[in-house]
């Protein structure tokens, strides 16, 4: 059964369907924080997410009218990722940045591990952790970058990555334990100070 929002979008779809630029706007005010966040975990780099996910919000809209049946976000997020991965192909390199660059992070942008009630010290090791996990992210290839993106850090479940990446089930739960694997090692690696002590050895 269709949740309310779900309900709501697709209502709201219908009328951008017919031409309603106001309509197809309001998705993109829902949908565009999450967006970013996907694309800007995906290339490590805040202009090339900034543009990708421009890009994916025209395409959408071109292709509004191959919506059939399908929940607006996981669609959307398949765009997003696309798009993505198009931009990583055009730079023929891994997308890398600078630890510096990450300092004025977003905190829109930061894992979902926070809390309004955490001590100035427990604020520090958090973003220390975003930072590390964030160029842990850049040293995954592009495929185990976005199941960890969308599971771990966007809530997706297996079923909704599954319809963004177009990839089995299984092979969602397979590609995100390969992926926290190499991530745990790298950070295990680089960071073992940031790691609780049995993740270190």
């Amino acid at each position: 059964m269709s949740s309310p929002r779900m309900q709501e979008d697709q209502h709201i779809i219908r009328l951008a369907k017919s031409g309603d630029i106001a309509a197809f706007n309001q998705l993109v005010l829902r949908y565009q924080n999450q967006a970013y966040n996907v694309a800007y975990r995906l290339l490590g780099d805040p202009d090339g997410a900034a543009d990708a996910t421009q890009e994916a919000f025209i395409k959408a809209y071109q292709r509004l009218h191959q919506l059939r049946g399908e929940h607006f976000r996981p669609w959307l997020l398949r765009i997003v990722t696309n798009t993505c991965y198009d931009i990583l192909r055009r730079r023929a390199r891994r997308a890398t940045q600078p630890l510096d660059a990450m300092e004025d992070e977003d905190p829109e942008r930061l894992p979902r591990w926070q809390s309004d009630e955490e001590t100035p010290e427990e604020v520090a090791l958090r973003h220390e952790i975003g930072r590390a996990v964030e160029e842990g992210l850049l040293e995954l290839s592009p495929e185990h970058r976005a199941v960890v993106v969308l599971s771990d850090i966007e809530g997706l479940s297996y079923e909704e990555i599954s319809q963004v990446l177009n990839i089995p089930v299984g092979t969602v739960k397979s590609r995100l334990s390969r992926a926290r694997a190499r991530l745990r090692d790298y950070l295990r690696s680089h960071y073992p100070e940031l790691l609780p002590a049995a993740y270190r050895q």
